[in-house]
């Protein structure tokens, strides 16, 4: 995900995993009499090995024990009869037969998807470590961010460089996914950009690739009256989420805020343990989430006293906070750590585990459902703000369009936070409270938030 503020989403698909499991081609077998060697030789080239595998995780894991009223026996026969032209051919079978169970996050990705989630989740990639930005007008590729520590700028890369070759390919006839595809590549191979530079002639960069950890939490200290406040931005829950979360917080109680601003608005969610390790960050003592898998077995996961920071905390969301975000928001409100703000979550309940399959292939497979730490089920209704602060759809535009107008006069959500921030660090301090003014311009819409956020209580 990239860092833009998608407030509206119809494709993605808000999933939890619990884990990303990889289980080799040997764990599951057909079961099938025996068979002549070349049988058998001819069976493990099929593409019925995949739909078993697939399936006996299913009948293992899968959260409902009777798979929606179906006969799960009967679809594997029905699997397992069929013969298949080509693993696509395989691959709608299996497809169909999972939608049988009624839940969309039970799901087979093909090799691509599967490579493509777990790179997600996994938070890094190979490559440079660039973020680079196509002018509509000339096609010109620039560079228009370095990470950190990553290759491209150790090697020398600046930002506002133009990417004219890569490779000794040009890049005039090029889009952006096109160079940026060029761009990524394997670990410990080089790549060779020519560079426009302003001021010199172009000139040849050879940059080796490299593991790169994509940023997930964003921070900014914001003097809004006369509190500091450290604003934090988590985009998803991958695997690296949670050390970048702690070191976000221990960087901004070092700089003395008074208190936080945690927002996480259209975060689809990502790794169970990433949002219980998150929520720990933040809370001493209380549980963070109930689980309960098809045996009716109840798993009580709860706090430990490893919390960063006992600062003030308000925390933002919108309907597109899913899954792990909803998990880490209902442990910090039925906990009374912080007010929520925004409006009413995703509500998915559900956790997820994934599995590789022998062809490099996966499926996620719905495996519990959870609860919030009062033992409310957000299923399908989310989770409700304790102060609800609906945009219109003006505002919506500003800040899809333009994400640097998140976290200001032009943002009424965070507006908001900041309110009950100040009241919540009044009342830590037992100081004076000196309130933000809003600037004229935004007065009238300010009016009209407040309108509605009384008539949703």
């Amino acid at each position: 995900m990239n860092q833009s503020f998608k407030l509206r989403s119809t494709t993605r698909s808000h999933g939890i995993l619990k884990s990303v499991v990889l289980v080799p081609a040997t764990t599951f077998t057909l079961l099938q009499p025996c068979l002549t060697s070349e049988a058998q030789a001819a069976l493990e080239d099929s593409p019925k090995v995949v739909l078993d595998e697939a399936w006996q995780l299913v009948n293992r894991y899968y959260v409902d024990g009777t798979f929606n009223q179906k006969d799960w026996q009967a679809t594997r026969q029905t699997l397992l009869g069929e013969q298949y032209v080509s693993k696509q051919h395989a691959y709608s079978a299996l497809r169909k037969a999972l939608a049988e169970l009624d839940d969309p996050y039970t799901r087979f990705m093909s090799p691509q998807e599967f490579k493509a989630l777990t790179t997600q989740t996994s938070g890094q990639l190979s490559g440079i470590g660039i973020r680079l930005e196509q002018n509509k007008t000339t096609n010109a590729i620039t560079v228009i961010k370095l990470l950190p520590n990553a290759p491209a700028l150790k090697a020398g890369l600046q930002v506002g460089d133009r990417i004219l070759a890569i490779d000794g390919n040009k890049t005039d006839a090029m889009d952006l996914e096109d160079a940026s595809s060029l761009i990524r590549g394997e670990i410990d191979t080089a790549v060779k950009l020519r560079i426009s530079r302003a001021g010199q002639d172009p000139f040849d960069l050879n940059i080796t690739r490299d593991v790169i950890e994509l940023p997930t939490v964003h921070t900014k200290i914001k003097q809004e009256g006369n509190n500091r406040v450290g604003y934090i931005r988590l985009l998803e829950f991958s695997a690296h989420a949670s050390e970048q979360m702690k070191t976000a917080i221990k960087e901004l109680e070092a700089q003395n805020v008074d208190g936080f601003v945690l927002d996480l608005r259209g975060n689809p969610g990502g790794l169970l343990n990433a949002s219980i390790e998150i929520a720990e960050m933040w809370l001493n003592r209380g549980f963070i989430v109930h689980t309960v898998d098809r045996k009716g077995k109840q798993d009580d996961i709860r706090a430990h006293p490893t919390a960063l920071t006992k600062r003030p905390l308000v925390v933002l969301v919108d309907g597109d906070s899913a899954s792990s975000s909803e998990i880490l928001t209902g442990a910090l409100q039925d906990n009374h750590r912080a007010k929520v703000i925004g409006t009413s979550t995703f509500g998915k309940a559900l956790v997820q585990s994934v599995h590789k399959l022998s062809d490099g292939s996966g499926v996620a497979i719905t495996v519990s459902q959870y609860f919030t730490p009062n033992g409310t089920d957000i299923s399908h209704k989310g989770i409700t703000p304790d102060i609800p602060v609906k945009l219109t759809p003006e505002q919506l535009q500003t800040l899809y369009s333009d994400p640097s107008q998140l976290a200001t006069f032009n943002d009424p959500q965070y507006m908001q936070a900041i309110r009950s921030l100040q009241q919540s660090i009044h009342s830590h301090n037992g100081k004076p409270q000196n309130s933000v003014a809003i600037p004229k311009q935004n007065r009238k819409a300010e009016t009209v938030n407040r309108a509605q956020a009384d008539s949703m209580k």
